[in-house]
């Protein structure tokens, strides 16, 4: 295994545990990617995926907002994508411009020959998705301690999503026609995604990730007798078999969040899921959030991220919601956006967003 630096900043692994800080760590989802001028430098001619299979590139993109927020942040989360699994599970997934992600052969049902196919076949992680470790360890050692890296992958709901639609959706057509339809099928698919999220997190734990966050983007989908049925075992089953796979390991245990976007219904629910830290979006008000979970959990979030499109002063009254709302940063709460960084954003409008909450969270000079 790897040696890497000691870490020099361990603000968001103790706030992760629970514990009382000097300060609210801070980072934002997608805060490595397209609205960075450098990461199109970096990208050069290379397609996503290919990208994302360079160790060299993914590491050098993952750094650029390091080295750009230097002192700013307070994490890295490895330049990679949640679509990578199904990549692994045998399926092609292409990203294209100004469209997203594309599976030109979606599961359409379960007699669909590539149904079995998935089910049958022993898929292995290890070797299947070695560039990502590659680009973890690489990562790991470039950063030299300056702050800690994230590891993640899609939720098993999620997952399922983009592979029977075929890419993103507004109406989710065939998720619906899968659970609705196919229950039983859709349960035994979503069984083997999160057994292959276990080994997949855990290998990344290995390389040299030091917290994890499992994304359910499209969670909102589902209503919540169906969250209870077709995405919470599942995560459950994460966050229940991936500190045992470590144990199996000899690794140290990590941190695990929970981002189920949409799913304000369900907090109580992922509040008692097993993952020591909860990802809320933009649709849960700071305060009324904490009241809910009462400090059962760590709180990670949540400004809307298209407060990055307005003035300066819209965007400290919303830094202000969230650093009041959230009892002021001192424990329990990982300040970030509601959901990712979203095109066209001004880095430097990100910049002012994280300095505001370094300003409102600061200790009083002596």
């Amino acid at each position: 295994m790897a040696v890497f630096e000691p870490l020099k900043n361990d603000l968001l692994l103790r706030t992760a545990r629970g514990e009382r800080v000097e300060r609210p760590p801070v980072w934002v989802m997608r805060q490595a990617g397209r609205y960075l001028p450098e990461y199109h430098e970096a990208k050069g001619d290379n397609d996503f995926f290919a990208c994302c299979r360079s160790p060299e590139i993914a590491s050098t993109l993952t750094l650029q907002p390091v080295d750009r927020f230097e002192g700013l942040i307070d994490a890295s989360i490895i330049f990679s994508d949640i679509l990578v699994i199904p990549q692994a599970m045998g399926m092609i997934v292409e990203m294209l411009d100004k469209k997203g992600p594309h599976f030109p052969n979606p599961l359409r049902a379960p007699t669909d020959e590539q149904y079995s196919q998935i089910m049958e076949r022993d898929i292995d992680v290890e070797s299947e998705l070695n560039y990502v470790y590659q680009a973890i360890t690489m990562t790991r050692q470039k950063l030299r301690g300056r702050v800690p890296l994230f590891g993640f992958c899609g939720a098993p709901w999620t997952l399922l999503c983009y592979m029977v639609e075929g890419g993103g959706s507004k109406i989710f057509v065939q998720s619906k026609t899968w659970i609705y339809k196919y229950p039983s099928e859709s349960q035994a698919l979503l069984f083997k995604i999160a057994r292959l999220c276990v080994e997949y997190l855990a290998l990344q734990v290995k390389a040299g990730a030091q917290i994890v966050q499992v994304f359910d983007s499209w969670a909102a989908e589902l209503s919540p007798s169906c969250f209870k049925q077709f995405s919470l075992p599942y995560l459950q089953h994460i966050s229940t078999y991936l500190p045992q796979r470590l144990r199996e390991l000899g690794l140290e245990q990590v941190p695990m969040v929970v981002f189920a976007k949409g799913a304000w219904y369900a907090l109580d629910d992922l509040c008692s899921s097993g993952y020591q830290v909860v990802g809320l979006d933009w649709l849960q008000s700071p305060a009324d959030a904490a009241k809910r979970t009462k400090g059962r959990v760590v709180l990670q979030g949540n400004a809307d991220p298209g407060v990055l499109y307005g003035s300066r002063a819209a965007i400290t009254a919303a830094v202000e919601e969230m650093v009041n709302g959230f009892g002021g940063g001192k424990q329990g709460w990982i300040a970030n956006l509601g959901h990712g960084v979203t095109p066209f954003v001004d880095p430097e409008k990100l910049k002012f967003f994280f300095e505001e909450i370094h300003r409102m969270t600061r200790a009083p000079s002596s």
